[in-house]
């Protein structure tokens, strides 16, 4: 499919996911650019329902950019992108693809977390509200309703003696748990973090992981961008390399070990 974004005008639709074997994310051809930057060169990914997948690569490989582009945060110059079957960001009618409004985009979000590097906690506000917003003022939640399952979250990341508390009070890790929680809060198919761990000091790093891992754990399909090779191998069910816009490799866990590519044996050097 060509966006509407690749030029300026309604373009014409690639075949969307088959019923009945639908993955829950699935990336077709895309490419974005900054000026004359090209900074994804027409990806190809799915990831299954369920799934746990690591991106990895050097700095200005794409990763982050492609993780913004599920979620529509950018906007696509070609290609597509569904998740759970929906394409993101468009509408295709009779053949033809149209731009969503905006509040459209919001309410396809809503199915799809994200956790940043930096927090974004509202400063003012306790950690159980911060918890709160989202359902409330998004989903019209009841506030009782939403304040229980945000306690449920807290728990879940071990955070139960902290909702009283305001983000200053809260260590880096402490904070990004926090940031965890708030997505979930919105009971998201697809969770997307972004390097959660490379704003956090080293000996906070293990407790945002482990509860990654726990999430992974339980079943909660995750793509990740990270550079931590132990989480990788222990968490991740497939391991992307990307460098230069495109998909070097990818495969189990155990590539991290045998890599094919030159590129990737040279990056991960530096952390093995």
């Amino acid at each position: 499919m060509t966006t509407p974004a690749a030029t300026g005008t309604p373009g014409t639709t690639a075949p969307g996911p088959a019923e009945g074997d639908l993955p829950m994310m699935l990336a077709r051809g895309v490419r974005k650019s900054f000026g004359p930057l090209e900074v994804l060169r027409g990806i190809d990914m799915e990831v299954a329902a369920g799934e746990v997948v690591v991106l990895m690569g050097p700095s200005g490989s794409g990763k982050s950019t492609f993780l913004r582009c599920i979620n529509h945060l950018e906007t696509m110059d070609g290609g597509s992108i569904h998740v759970d079957g929906q394409l993101i960001g468009y509408r295709a009618h009779r053949g033809r693809v149209h731009h969503l409004r905006p509040r459209e985009v919001t309410r396809q979000r809503r199915d799809i977390g994200m956790v940043f590097q930096h927090f974004n906690l509202f400063p003012h506000q306790t950690v159980l509200q911060n918890i709160v917003e989202a359902p409330v003022g998004v989903l019209r939640r009841r506030r009782a309703e939403a304040q229980e399952h945000a306690r449920e979250l807290l728990a879940r990341v071990g955070l139960s003696d902290k909702a009283s508390a305001y983000p200053r009070q809260l260590s880096g890790g402490q904070q990004q748990r926090v940031a965890i929680a708030r997505a979930l809060a919105m009971r998201p198919r697809l969770m997307l973090f972004d390097e959660p761990t490379s704003a956090l000091d080293p000996e906070l790093v293990g407790e945002v992981l482990a509860t990654m891992r726990d999430l992974a754990g339980e079943g909660l399909t995750m793509i990740v961008v990270t550079h931590e090779v132990a989480f990788a191998r222990e968490a991740a069910d497939r391991v992307v390399f990307m460098d230069g816009g495109v998909v070097l490799e990818e495969g189990p866990p155990s590539l991290l070990d045998h890599p094919a590519h030159e590129r990737t044996r040279s990056f991960l050097k530096r952390f093995l």
